[in-house]
């Protein structure tokens, strides 16, 4: 791979989650400026499926907004350190866990905590499932930064009117796309046969 390729690859990394972050800000802003704060896209019971899709960019006003952007963005780089087909694989995951909670828990909810959840997910266990020294160093700068968040996976933990199920549902999406996409470990598969 030529210079100029890889530098269109790390710009398009670096890029990607603030594209995501920024369409969230906008919907924000607009939300603020025009709406006073109504103007909420979440999913839920009743609601149309594209909640699914519209409920991450949606907040309950600039503080939601700006406690999830501090976690996306630096979660969203130490997955795409992994690669673009693993970020891409876990908001698709994330999504995925989220239909449950859209078709069967009784309140809506919106934010990126899910897709934080998802992110999270996946980085503490791609280190263990492939033993490859970045992967694991990944986990651990991960878990060292993150991991402060776990606990609010815990029902009863999250504060009123967070979604605990949000973050778990999100987390397992993780998890999913870990155990869907990692490789195992060279050696390994020499040491079976």
């Amino acid at each position: 791979m030529n210079q100029t390729k890889r530098k269109q690859i790390l710009t398009f990394r670096l890029l990607l989650p603030l594209i995501i972050v920024g369409i969230a800000w906008l919907q924000e802003s607009i939300d603020q400026l025009f709406f006073s704060g109504s103007w909420n896209l979440p999913l839920g019971p009743g609601l149309p499926w594209w909640g699914l899709l519209t409920a991450p960019f949606s907040h309950a006003g600039f503080g939601h907004l700006i406690s999830n952007t501090i976690m996306f963005l630096p979660l969203s780089w130490l997955v795409l350190t992994k690669g673009f087909r693993d970020y891409i694989a876990v908001l698709i995951a994330v999504v995925v866990m989220e239909i449950p909670v859209w078709l069967f828990w009784p309140r809506g909810s919106h934010g990126m905590s899910g897709v934080l959840y998802g992110l999270l997910g996946y980085l503490l266990l791609i280190g263990f499932l492939e033993r490859r020294f970045m992967t694991i160093l990944l986990s651990i700068v991960g878990l060292v930064l993150f991991g402060n968040a776990l606990p609010a996976l815990i029902p009863g933990v999250s504060p009123a009117g967070v979604s605990w199920i949000g973050h778990a549902s999100g987390f397992l999406g993780g998890i999913f796309a870990a155990l869907a996409l990692s490789r195992e470990p060279k050696g390994l598969n020499k040491a079976k046969g």
